[in-house]
């Protein structure tokens, strides 16, 4: 369909919540990035990265999360950089080919990711 949002395209709902759990298994296994988490409220933080995704691959916006810049602040004062960021996209990446999204819905996604780093990162 010609209409059809990227939110539709890779499973809606359903495929953005399995990829959010999926998703946060790996960075939480990631000794360089579970320390990013320590004292995070998880069950809060799926629910925010499953809104926040929804909303920017075109789904319905109830995103209600404090914009990415605010959202990062304290992470890149401890020490986040672009590696960081990189290993984030890897196992975005790895999620999605896991849930077998399409190559080319990989690489929408991915760009959306991209198009994120000076946000997330506070450059």
């Amino acid at each position: 369909m010609a209409n059809e949002t990227l939110f539709d395209k890779i499973g809606g709902e359903t495929a953005v919540n399995a990829a959010v759990d999926i998703f946060y298994r790996r960075v939480l296994g990631d000794d360089t990035l579970a320390a990013y988490f320590d004292g995070v409220d998880m069950d809060a933080q799926h629910a925010k990265q499953k809104s926040f995704l929804t909303m920017a691959f075109g789904g319905p916006n109830n995103y209600t999360g404090k914009d990415l810049r605010e959202a990062h602040k304290g992470m890149v004062a401890r020490g986040m950089n672009g590696s960081h960021f990189a290993s984030v996209a890897g196992h975005l990446q790895a999620t999605l080919e896991e849930l077998n999204v399409p190559e080319d819905l990989i690489g929408e996604v991915m760009a959306i990711a991209g198009s994120t780093k000076k946000d997330v990162l506070n450059v």
